[in-house]
């Protein structure tokens, strides 16, 4: 586990830099003194070794190693016993997380990363800027304290973190951010998913990772639509300044007297935040040659709401992409659910429904702990403070420990009933081309 604060110690080398320069500066001026010749030799060769070492930081970030430790410290063989490129190409896929909360969400946080962990997938922990300091060393010093954590080497805790409103375009810029990390940190993982603490999955990630090794691994499972409606005049047109991209403390949003017209270059679309997006996506957004993706971010950095808005329509306007998205996010949310309604028990009618809706996740903003606790029970086999178990799991049943405490193979996976509706569900949306005729539709 890295507590990731330590990537921006840079000082002693800005040092370093400065006084080879020098050196460089003197040692080129005496040169052309006594051999005029040699000064344009000289440039050439530290143009060419500049060169030269960019493009070793290139090649060095598109081949990071799978399932390398972000400290350079590789995991437990045990869980990943094969490294070939056969294993490798057979193997099943993985996920990369992106979980974030705010002050007093840590205990929600963990919570979630037990619930949605596999040794295959890679996690990002982020307590936004409202947490205080010391709320986040321990939820780091917390995670480096499980075992299966350390000998995985998959969970990582931001260091440094950014201030996210729920409207504007900070929320836009940390969820780039943190997909920027899990690009830098691995190689390995297929898909993105930004989960908040008001979501939380409704199978098992053994059941997850089964139903998608099925599929091809660029579709992107996003809900959107074109029509605009009342949106147009309350989030694309009104003109603002999110104050979580320059201050500290929190502030009222600022909102121009002005409005804006709609773009005429390109077709807006809009859909919730959470999305399950592919690896390819994610690098054409972050790390892609097209512009677009960094043209639509400065149109959405003065708008109310830039997430919902921002990978649907790329999405839509790429000739690359748009045929590659799926017009369901496979999220459960309940029809009564409102962020001002006051957490609830299900009923056994409402908690069958959420079930048998085939979603992978669900959102529980407005449900208690016992519908959580009822969620962990009935669906992920997990016991309270352990991870869900999986077939890397080889503990005794009948052992006072958890049967995570002793692991395998993280290869091996062993889907129960939650696989059985998730299948269900994909099947309903890849049947009689009903995914393609819901495909970025222009209304």
């Amino acid at each position: 586990m890295l507590y990731l604060a330590f990537f921006y110690s840079t000082d002693s080398g800005k040092r370093a830099a400065v006084r080879g320069k020098k050196k460089m500066q003197n040692g080129a001026h005496g040169v052309a003194k006594e051999q005029p010749r040699l000064t344009l030799y000289i440039i050439l060769t530290t143009a060419f070794l500049s060169l030269c070492f960019l493009l070793s930081l290139s090649s060095s970030f598109h081949s990071s190693p799978p399932y390398s430790g972000s400290n350079g410290i590789r995991p437990d063989p045990r869980l990943f016993p094969s490294s070939s490129k056969i294993a490798a190409d057979t193997s099943p896929p993985s996920v990369a997380y992106l979980i974030s909360g705010s002050s007093g969400d840590s205990r929600r946080i963990l919570r979630l990363l037990f619930a949605a962990y596999h040794p295959r997938n890679r996690y990002l922990l982020h307590l936004d800027s409202l947490a205080t300091q010391s709320e986040r060393d321990r939820l780091a010093l917390t995670v480096g304290d499980v075992p299966i954590f350390r000998a995985a080497r998959n969970v990582d805790v931001v260091g440094r973190p950014d201030f996210a409103y729920r409207r504007g375009s900070s929320p836009m810029a940390s969820t780039l951010h943190g997909a920027s990390i899990l690009l830098r940190l691995s190689g390995a993982w297929d898909w993105f998913v930004d989960l908040s603490v008001d979501e939380y999955p409704l199978v098992t990630q053994d059941e997850l990772l089964h139903i998608l090794s099925y599929l091809p691994k660029d579709l992107n499972f996003v809900n959107h639509t074109s029509y605009i409606g009342w949106k147009e005049s309350r989030r694309l047109k009104p003109v603002i300044v999110d104050p979580g991209l320059y201050l500290v403390e929190k502030t009222d949003m600022f909102f121009a007297s002005q409005k804006r017209e709609l773009p005429k270059a390109f077709k807006l679309f809009s859909g919730p935040s959470f999305s399950i997006l592919s690896r390819s996506f994610i690098e054409h957004c972050v790390l892609g040659t097209d512009n677009f993706p960094r043209t639509l971010l400065m149109y959405l950095s003065n708008t109310p709401a830039s997430l919902s808005n921002y990978f649907p329509t790329i999405l839509c306007n790429s000739n690359l992409f748009k045929k590659t998205i799926i017009n369901n996010n496979l999220l459960y949310q309940a029809s009564n659910d409102t962020s001002k309604e006051r957490r609830h028990q299900l009923d056994s009618k409402e908690f069958t429904e959420m079930v048998e809706s085939g979603a992978a996740f669900a959102r529980v903003s407005t449900f208690d702990d016992a519908v959580l606790d009822r969620i962990d029970h009935e669906l992920l086999g997990r016991a309270h403070g352990e991870v869900v178990p999986g077939g890397w799991c080889l503990g005794d049943s009948g052992d006072n420990r958890s049967l995570c405490s002793v692991w395998g193979d993280s290869g091996i996976l062993r889907p129960g009933s939650g696989s059985e509706r998730l299948e269900r569900r994909i099947v309903e949306l890849l049947s009689n081309d009903w995914f393609r005729l819901h495909q970025c539709i222009a209304e």
